[in-house]
């Protein structure tokens, strides 16, 4: 099997700018995910999906315009944007359960950073290792059906 060296030089384009869109989408998630929790009191679950859904909006637009440049029905793309969307934070939230639930990380000393010390530490740190899990399995997605690409580069096709 050969690699098309074109093909590979433009996934890593877009692996780069689907990195750039991910970190202002993190940061929007955290920043939300944490004033909610933290400063507002709100139970991590409430807090978590409010900070994806104002994550997600800034990554649909991004991503369709910007990484994979679509010019597809956009219904079509928003839809399976949110079923994806949602696949993906469904997954990030079994991850999350097994991580404050299971393993007790709900519980983590709010010292447990000696140069970040913070209220609800288990929580913050867990909400950033199943982003990890989310990201991942949310680009994999919208890499091979919001925005596939047919061979014959028709977009939605395949």
């Amino acid at each position: 099997m050969k690699i098309d060296k074109a093909e590979a030089r433009q996934t890593g384009i877009q692996l780069l700018k689907y990195a750039v869109i991910g970190v202002s989408n993190t940061l929007i998630t955290l920043v939300a995910f944490y004033l909610l929790n933290t400063k507002l009191g709100l139970p991590y679950g409430i807090s978590n999906v409010i900070g994806y859904i104002l994550g997600v909006i800034n990554s649909f637009v991004w991503n369709r315009n910007w990484v994979f440049k679509s010019k597809d029905n956009v219904r079509r793309e928003l839809l399976l944007f949110v079923c994806g969307f949602l696949i993906c934070l469904a997954l990030q939230l079994c991850v999350s359960w097994i991580l404050l639930e299971g393993l007790g990380w709900k519980n983590l000393p709010d010292d447990i950073i000696p140069f970040f010390p913070m209220q609800k530490a288990g929580q913050n740190i867990v909400m950033i290792l199943a982003m990890v899990a989310y990201t991942l399995a949310n680009y994999i997605y919208n890499r091979f059906v919001t925005f596939r690409v047919d061979p014959k580069g028709t977009p939605g096709k395949s």
